[in-house]
């Protein structure tokens, strides 16, 4: 039994001897040389020449886009859409995202967006009425609407006249 109690304590020395201490050691003196300063060129100040006119001048009124009919109403030329065919997430103008569910809130169902900015923040559900896809506020407002122009795409507007591309 003693044969075993030396194995167990030459083997717990061999293991100990391996190790090292990796700290840092503070007391010595071999820290990195400092970096040298690069030049900086010398900075003018002065008024800016007034703009030249090479920008265009803002828009002046919230036209609809064009295609949309005046009042809501889709286009004839749009094609059928049902509420299932919705469902899910949707790219918006290429620059944020819109997710549809089937679950109720309202006259509606619940959807929202990420990412996106003007009226579409407000987002708070959706509904189909014939060949529209109508977008609401929280408070059951309706703040835009979209019509099926292909598989996966749709066209529209907000309630102020900013167009609205739905794609997946």
């Amino acid at each position: 039994m003693q044969l075993r109690y030396v194995v167990t304590g030459l083997t717990a020395a061999l293991a100990l001897a391996g190790c090292q201490r990796t700290s840092y050691d503070y007391s010595s003196n071999s820290a990195p040389p400092p970096l040298t300063a690069q030049p900086v060129p010398s900075v003018q100040g002065g008024q800016l020449p007034p703009p030249t006119g090479q920008f265009p001048a803002a828009p002046t009124s919230t036209a609809p886009m064009a295609g949309v009919q005046p009042g809501g109403a889709a286009p004839a030329a749009s094609l059928d859409v049902t509420k299932e065919s919705m469902v899910g997430s949707w790219r918006v103008n290429g620059t944020c995202d819109m997710f549809l569910t089937l679950t109720n809130l309202g006259s509606g169902s619940r959807g929202g967006t990420r990412g996106c900015v003007g009226e579409l923040t407000a987002m708070g559900s959706w509904e189909v009425s014939g060949k529209q896809v109508l977008l609401k506020d929280r408070s059951g407002n309706q703040i835009g609407s979209v019509y099926k122009v292909a598989d996966n795409s749709f066209n529209g507007q907000t309630s102020t006249g900013q167009p609205i591309t739905l794609s997946r």
